[in-house]
């Protein structure tokens, strides 16, 4: 019996976890996908470049929506979203994460009765003043199936409320891509050439939230802490915070190498190269686990509670004096973390799939 899935992903990171179920279905008998961008994130880097490091044909549909207020940018989703469903219907809207892009995908596969698939469903970092807490949380009492990459994730759903076999913990598909794109990326990238880098030597460092970068004396005294590394610190500029420097008249420390935002497969290989990585970013987090390096999260909070408590990843809150402490000492990676298969055993993707066929085969 066949399966049609549609993807709906708007953000860099999000094409990055999709490209592994895209992979299983490519690899799968009498499964299609049509593949829809929002255009939530314009990022240059997605060129053509960016899909061909990812082995990705491009999307089969680009809404072009981006720009403005949440409540803008998900409403013109949604609108443009139902018109694509509607014209497909396909068995199953698969979406993943937590942006504007994840909620408005669920909302207009729901409206339209057709069943939603949500990929790292049940985090929860318990910070509703975060956009993507309440899309997470709205994107799961949505769906119709969740595919939860740890077991905090699916204790987290069982609390809500939502269990049964409508919840499987299948691992973490950012796993998967690791393991096969570190591969790719130690023998193709000379990022570290070309930056005059030493592996072990530096520290990787990015910020795009806002709280970290919007705010002039926040941001200001990050780099403060930046430039008393005793290591180089490499920081690819997001294009939020490169905004906010111009705007808050800031000048980057000359102990810090700013450079412009890099291909996948450079950014990948920085993170396994790094002595340290600091970081807003929730999907950094865990790659820096993936590819064994000390994490600084530039947060009161995470969603990935299970590396903080076992050392691998450590919380750097209003006080900046933390994160300059692990500068100047990075933390060595837990030794233990190895055999804890926290995010599962690198085939998330086929579990995903295998998932989605046996309900569609269950409901035909």
């Amino acid at each position: 019996m066949s399966l049609r899935l549609l993807t709906v992903v708007g953000a860099r990171p999000q094409f990055i976890k999709a490209v592994m179920v895209s992979r299983a279905v490519r690899d799968a008998e009498g499964v299609d996908e049509t593949l829809v961008h929002t255009g939530q994130h314009f990022d240059a880097n997605m060129s053509d470049v960016f899909f061909s490091e990812l082995e990705m044909a491009p999307p089969d549909h680009n809404l072009g929506i981006g720009g403005g207020t949440h409540a803008q940018n998900t409403g013109r989703m949604l609108e443009a979203i139902e018109r694509v469903l509607s014209e497909l219907r396909p068995d199953w809207v698969v979406v993943y994460g937590d942006t504007d892009s994840t909620i408005a995908g669920a909302l207009a596969a729901a409206k339209l009765q057709i069943p939603v698939a949500h990929v790292e469903a049940g985090l929860r970092s318990f910070n509703r003043a975060m956009p993507e807490e309440i899309n997470r949380v709205l994107t799961d009492h949505a769906s119709t199936a969740l595919f939860a990459p740890t077991i905090a994730a699916e204790s987290n759903l069982r609390a809500e409320g939502i269990g049964g076999a409508k919840v499987r913990r299948v691992g973490d598909v950012m796993y998967d891509a690791a393991i096969y794109f570190g591969e790719k990326a130690q023998r193709t990238s000379a990022v570290l050439v070309r930056l005059g880098l030493r592996a072990g030597e530096f520290v990787l460092l990015t910020l795009h939230r806002p709280s970290n970068t919007d705010d002039r004396s926040r941001l200001a005294a990050i780099l403060r802490s930046a430039a008393s590394a005793p290591h180089p610190v490499v920081w690819p500029v997001h294009p939020r915070a490169r905004q906010r420097l111009t705007e808050f008249g800031l000048e980057v420390p000359a102990k810090v190498l700013a450079i412009e935002p890099v291909g996948y497969l450079d950014m990948v290989m920085l993170e396994r190269s790094a002595r340290l990585i600091a970081t807003d970013s929730g999907g950094v987090q865990k790659e820096a686990y993936f590819h064994r390096v000390p994490c600084a999260t530039l947060r009161n909070e995470t969603e990935w509670v299970e590396l903080v408590e076992i050392g691998a990843n450590h919380l750097v809150g209003a006080d900046l004096s933390r994160f300059s402490e692990l500068l100047a000492c990075p933390p060595a990676f837990p030794s233990r973390a190895d055999a804890l298969g926290l995010y599962g055993d690198g085939h998330a993707a086929e579990a995903i799939l295998a998932a989605l066929r046996h309900w569609n085969a269950t409901e035909s």
